[in-house]
């Protein structure tokens, strides 16, 4: 591997540990879906930074996975070519997916029906007789899986043929054409909610972030294509550092004036419709994504891109984790749901042990010979 993509591998795990802060954050109060929830989201001041906490990694961190992604597939397309190439996503995405959906996923929800005293195996039984999907996490994997596919046709019908050197440095594109892509997110993210909302499903998938996805793995595409990430600088990524740090704030100040203003209904909705709060959520996204991803970026490039042997245990286990972590995440914040204690000490906690749980039982995962060349 060249020694400019160790930080990008680092980065897919400080991501992967995120996402079971995340969903922790959720069990504690954050806003959101998760299999467990011990504390509601209220008004509570640990609540409130919990769901800011959740917004703020919504807003960028899987479509950072995504640029990432995207990033790899076309190196891995020109050199495997389309059978191997569409074989092993099958393998690498849909082989976990359907793991999911099939054990881990009724597993969880069976974990946490047990603990209320419904029983684990007619937790199971009911999944799979009214076939329930539960795609949890992995629906990654799936949309993942879609966009390769999609990006496999696109090549192959109007793309050009492959080549095993098909990159063509360009400069990185000014700041006025990510202004406006951050823009023309904004106004296709106010269009879907219209129809669907944030929070709700469609196939397992919350169409309502899909435009920020969407963009950001074809970002990941043309920066492998122009060598964008060899040549991102700080003063490209400048601006929206800055954009970043005027941004974010606008929305917890956006949901206090929500909620003093909630004298009629949909005041304080942001998730769907026609309100100036929708608006503001569609367009805070895009504004902290592009300087919280660019500021991740240049940071691990840049600071934390030498070989270490730590890092290479912990890179090669991220993909198992992501996998893995729903039915651990849920046990062990059972386990500690007879403490009294507040949820911001739960949390910190929880997660940390989640972590470090779920790194360890990867590690005998990903030497196994038959999943190792699937995770």
């Amino acid at each position: 591997m060249a020694s400019r993509d160790f930080y990008i591998d680092r980065l897919r795990s400080i991501m992967t540990a995120l996402v079971i802060l995340h969903h922790t954050a959720i069990t504690y109060g954050g806003a959101g879906g998760w299999f467990w929830r011990e504390f509601d989201t209220s008004a509570a001041p640990s609540s409130l930074l919990l769901t800011l906490f959740c917004a703020t990694n919504q807003a960028y961190f899987m479509g950072f996975f995504f640029l990432l992604a995207g990033f790899f597939t076309p190196p891995s397309l020109e050199r495997k070519g389309y059978p191997r190439f569409i074989l092993d996503r099958f393998l690498r995405l849909g082989l976990p997916l359907l793991a999911f959906i099939l054990i881990l996923g009724p597993v969880t929800a069976a974990i946490v029906t047990a603990f209320q005293g419904d029983g684990f195996w007619p937790t199971i039984v009911f999944l799979y007789n009214h076939q329930r999907i539960i795609n949890g996490p992995l629906w990654f994997a799936q949309a993942l899986l879609i966009f390769s596919l999609v990006y496999c046709v696109w090549r192959a019908f109007f793309g050009p043929p492959l080549h095993p050197v098909a990159q063509s440095p360009t400069p990185v594109p000014v700041f006025s054409r990510w202004l406006w892509s951050a823009l023309a997110v904004t106004v296709v993210s106010i269009a879907v909610r219209q129809f669907i909302p944030v929070g709700e499903n469609i196939f397992g998938l919350q169409l309502a972030y899909f435009p920020g996805y969407i963009f950001l793995f074809a970002v990941g595409l043309a920066a492998w294509r122009h060598d964008w990430l060899r040549q991102l600088q700080w003063k490209d990524a400048r601006p929206w550092i800055i954009s970043l740090v005027i941004a974010w704030p606008c929305l917890p100040i956006g949901i206090v004036v929500a909620r003093f203003l909630n004298s009629g209904p949909g005041k304080a909705n942001f998730s769907g419709g026609f309100s100036w709060t929708v608006i503001l959520y569609a367009l805070w996204e895009p504004f902290v994504a592009w300087g919280a991803i660019s500021l991740w970026l240049l940071l691990f490039r840049d600071y934390m891109n030498r070989p270490s042997a730590l890092w290479n245990w912990l890179n090669r286990r991220a993909y198992a984790v992501y996998i893995i972590h729903p039915p651990i995440l849920v046990s062990i914040s059972l386990l500690f749901h007879p403490w009294i204690a507040p949820a911001l000490l739960k949390f910190a906690i929880t997660g940390s042990l989640t972590c470090i749980a779920c790194w360890l039982i990867s590690d005998p995962l990903v030497r196994l010979p038959g999943l190792r060349k699937i995770i």
